[in-house]
């Protein structure tokens, strides 16, 4: 493991044409070259915003190649590789690894409720597979687990290519316990919550909202690196804000379909969602005035992170 992660990384949306039968690669050139622009460290292809159980093999296998050759090494790209059949979290762990992937990003086999005995042999099957460094994903709001720090810190233990976990149990402690439970090997990433992950130990966050305020969202995460706390809440009270439009009412297909029209609003179409999530334009009026609802957040923090830029050059 040579390369080092933190930041904000965008988890990102998955383009798909209009019809949504092929992903759309223009779209999604466009679409990189706009995180690249805005700043942003790193990019997850292929986790929950990239509604990855619609992907088909073949489509999997020229995702991840298209989008390596097109950043071509300027900022790492992680791949989510899970499933609930080992030996395909095996494979497609080994087929981002050959097609030049930096990291994966694995959540624990879903459906299953397996035992912490079968989570761990499903890691262990994975490392013993490729040699990538790799993210946990804890969310057990999806994957119907919650993998305990006992458990993650034991799998830091065993496989040093197990670094990282996406926290996203919504319980800000447990970052302290993971951290201590691996004994400091664990690098802990924010699944939500920024500024207090950040005060209890976070060096990262796996980021949907950089699909759609890719700049304010990188930068409210540098500022949690340095300490500004207030700088931080600036912006986070105003996310919190996105959350509050989405999630009334339709909790679990908000992020994607919301994520698409939102990139949309700033200029980079995307297309809808598959299915079963609702897509965005069997909304109809209800979306769009969510939507209209928005995109003058956006506005107001572009202003927000220009004032806070802009104080903080003149005091230097």
């Amino acid at each position: 493991m040579t390369r080092k992660f933190s930041g904000s990384y965008t988890v990102t949306i998955t383009p798909f044409t209009a019809d949504g039968s092929a992903i759309d690669y223009p779209a999604w050139r466009r679409f990189l070259d706009w995180q690249l622009a805005e700043g942003v460290p790193g990019i997850i292809i292929l986790g929950t915003t990239g509604e990855f159980l619609t992907i088909s093999d073949r489509e999997r296998a020229e995702f991840v190649e298209a989008t390596v050759k097109h950043i071509a090494g300027r900022i790492p790209v992680l791949v989510g590789s899970m499933n609930a059949y080992t030996p395909n979290a095996v494979r497609y762990s080994r087929q981002a690894q050959d097609l030049g992937a930096d990291g994966l990003m694995i959540i624990p086999p879903y459906y299953y409720t397996p035992t912490e005995d079968e989570i761990f042999n499903y890691y262990r099957a994975i490392c013993e597979g490729c040699d990538l460094p790799i993210m946990l994903y804890n969310n057990p709001f999806t994957s119907n687990v919650d993998m305990s720090a006992k458990l993650v810190g034991r799998l830091a233990k065993a496989f040093p290519q197990i670094r990282y976990i996406k926290e996203a149990s919504q319980r800000i402690e447990r970052i302290h316990a993971i951290i201590v439970e691996s004994e400091g090997l664990m690098n802990v990433w924010a699944g939500q919550q920024v500024l207090e992950s950040y005060k209890m130990g976070a060096v990262g966050y796996v980021n949907p909202y950089g699909n759609y305020i890719p700049r304010a969202s990188v930068k409210f995460v540098e500022w949690a690196e340095q300490g500004r706390w207030d700088d931080v809440w600036a912006v986070q009270r105003i996310i919190q804000k996105f959350d509050a439009i989405i999630t009334e009412g339709h909790p679990l297909y908000g992020h994607q379909c919301y994520s698409k029209a939102l990139a949309a609003a700033e200029g980079y179409p995307v297309g809808d969602v598959r299915p079963p999530i609702t897509t965005f334009a069997s909304l109809g009026e209800e979306g769009r005035t969510r939507v209209a609802k928005m995109v003058p957040l956006m506005r107001e923090l572009d202003r927000v992170v220009a004032a806070i830029e802009g104080r903080r050059a003149a005091a230097e």
